[in-house]
């Protein structure tokens, strides 16, 4: 007996863009955050600095965050938000290592991996490090893990 082919549908740009807006908002926010932070100390402890130890840390916190949210279950923030996740080729989950070479690309050379992953996978819709890492980005169904396969739950508004 043959296996069903398993259905993947591939998270659309749109999709994929207003998650990354969101992971870069809310990494923002905190390392801005923690910058303000610094500088308050900065001015309590006498320093006449005026720089922060996280100036220029975005793509270092995103890279971070990144690797470590999809590398664990996925998805990052965005990601959970727009119900798309990151996955193997297959629709399986990706392990840390297979995280850091996906985000690697969105946090450091996010322009080039874009143009190059239009350019040579545009069918396919990839960015370049989602080809060097064996990862795609799918639609989840945001309903699928919170119910098991064999119930059907029946809530006061149906009957």
């Amino acid at each position: 007996m043959a296996d069903t082919p398993r259905t993947l549908h591939i998270a659309s740009w749109d999709d994929r863009f207003l998650a990354w807006l969101i992971d870069v908002i809310l990494v923002g926010a905190i390392l801005a955050g923690l910058g303000e932070v610094a500088n308050v100390f900065s001015l309590l402890t006498g320093s006449l600095s005026i720089t922060t130890p996280f100036a220029g840390m975005n793509g270092v916190g995103l890279f971070v965050y990144w690797t470590a949210l999809e590398g664990y279950q996925g998805q990052s923030t965005g990601k959970l938000v727009m119900n798309i996740a990151v996955t193997d080729e297959r629709g399986d989950p990706i392990d840390y290592a297979t995280a850091a070479i996906e985000s690697f690309g969105k946090a450091f050379l996010l322009p080039l991996d874009l143009i190059i992953g239009w350019l040579a996978y545009e069918e396919e819709g990839l960015r370049l490090f989602n080809k060097l890492s064996s990862t795609i980005v799918v639609e989840t169904d945001e309903n699928a893990d919170s119910q098991p396969r064999d119930v059907e739950y029946v809530y006061p508004s149906d009957r």
